[in-house]
């Protein structure tokens, strides 16, 4: 189940934009994985097919059980058992005082004794009460922007470590095929040695080929299972109960204009955070000025004269001196931490520009990387491998010429894979900067109610 971010206190709008913002920042999911599907070209027909593991399940998962959003939850009870003793009012003292009692002379004894019993309680000046109450209310608002804030971290980490996932998976493909063209490559040269056209050296040298391939083959599945693992620890499981992710990794979302972006980082949850402590201080400023009125004490009482057996009524007040003047430093303090909160909102404003500055300029960077190299770098390297390979196969090439063309291609396409990681990496950092998804066309029956079901606890 989902944590529920919905705070029935006054001032609950302050966390609207946040609660909405980590439903948008879900939404991720259809602007990076809206076309996912299985590649079960890549299984062979007598092999079951693998269990698969979607971003939207990775997400619910660690929302349910990574244990850093449990300690909001008791923070809540803590404040809410502060708001229930902020509540009360002064309590009645009752107070019991005999005088003139075991003295000397006429007042040996008790016979000259006087006995008050008193009822006393204190008037709260300057609605005390109510800036009470505001500042755990404040606070109580903090500690859910705090826990947003939190979910909302936890949703880019999830998603850097699924992206690493999907690149790990594609750089074992990526081995793979590189095995196989290996083992082609040592077939032609095993042909052409039969045929005398070629060395027994370059039979050697095609063979330790496709051992080097094989080794890199084996050290890529390992790295795939660490980035599983990694990802599988957060919602605490240590050992991965799926065996591949699904995703594409060059389906990008469409570019948006730099100042349309940074427009949106106000909605950023360390932003609003900042806003709901700017109210809390505002609350603690009036807590303060209220402080500065002094309080009136009370007391009611009756009194009886052993001496007299007379029973007379007592009352009195009392009213501390100076109030205002006492209170002063403590003003001055509440002040200065709001303008604390007010100096880290601008710093925090011009670190998310910085941030997303370099997050914007990469992720183009990446993107007309992976374009280039899909579109044209690839398929030419391809049409060279082909040709170079019929060359070499009629004694027109050498076998250097040969192993370069494969390792360029190679290269090509591993390059291919670290560009669709980083473009995808940078757009889950803007994402999470601004708190929304960058726009984006995305599959109706991915876009569809049923999507929508799922995250609509975020908001409620």
């Amino acid at each position: 189940m989902f944590y529920s971010f919905y705070v029935p206190v006054k001032g609950a709008d302050l966390l609207r934009p946040a609660a909405k913002c980590l439903a948008a920042f879900s939404l991720l999911l259809l602007s990076v994985w809206a076309n996912a599907e299985n590649k079960s070209q890549d299984l062979s027909q007598g092999e079951v097919k693998e269990s698969s593991l979607t971003l939207a399940s990775a997400i619910k998962r660690t929302l349910k059980e990574h244990p850093s959003l449990k300690v909001f939850n008791y923070r809540k009870i803590a404040l809410e058992g502060q708001q229930q003793t902020q509540a009360l009012t002064p309590g009645y003292e009752l107070g019991v005082e005999l005088e003139d009692f075991a003295g000397t002379g006429n007042l040996s004894g008790i016979g000259a004794a006087g006995l008050t019993v008193s009822l006393s309680s204190v008037l709260e000046m300057g609605d005390k009460r109510s800036a009470r109450l505001g500042v755990v209310n404040n606070r109580t608002l903090v500690n859910e922007a705090e826990r947003q804030l939190a979910s909302l971290n936890l949703l880019g980490e999830v998603t850097r470590r699924y992206i690493a996932v999907l690149g790990a998976q594609a750089r074992v493909l990526l081995a793979k095929e590189a095995r196989a063209l290996a083992q082609e490559a040592q077939g032609e040269v095993e042909k052409r040695f039969n045929a005398g056209a070629a060395p027994g050296a370059e039979v050697k040298r095609a063979r330790a080929a496709v051992g080097n391939a094989t080794l890199t083959v084996s050290g890529e599945q390992q790295k795939f299972e660490q980035a599983k693992r990694a990802l599988a620890m957060m919602w605490q499981e240590t050992e991965p109960s799926f065996s591949r992710v699904q995703g594409q990794l060059f389906n990008f979302s469409a570019d948006i204009a730099f100042s349309r972006l940074f427009a949106k980082v106000k909605q950023n949850p360390a932003i609003l955070l900042l806003a709901g402590e700017e109210r809390l201080k505002d609350a603690e400023i009036r807590l303060a000025r209220t402080q500065a009125k002094a309080d009136i004490k009370w007391s009611v009482g009756v009194k009886q004269n052993q001496e007299l057996n007379d029973t007379a009524l007592t009352a009195g007040f009392s009213l501390p001196l100076f109030a205002p003047e006492r209170n002063h430093g403590a003003l001055v303090s509440a002040r200065a931490g709001r303008e604390q909160v007010l100096a880290r909102k601008e710093t925090a404003l011009l670190k998310l520009h910085n941030q997303l500055f370099l997050a914007y300029s990469s992720r183009k960077q990446a993107i007309v990387t992976a374009k280039s190299l899909q579109n044209t770098i690839i398929p030419t390297l391809k049409q060279a491998l082909d040709e170079t390979q019929v060359a070499y196969q009629s004694g027109r090439y050498s076998y250097l010429d040969y192993i370069t063309a494969r390792q360029e291609l190679l290269f090509a396409r591993r390059s291919l894979i670290e560009a669709g990681i980083a473009a995808l990496s940078y757009g889950a950092e803007i994402e999470q900067l601004i708190a929304e998804p960058l726009s984006a066309s995305v599959s109706p029956a991915v876009s569809g109610h049923s999507f929508k079901n799922e995250f609509q606890g975020l908001t409620q």
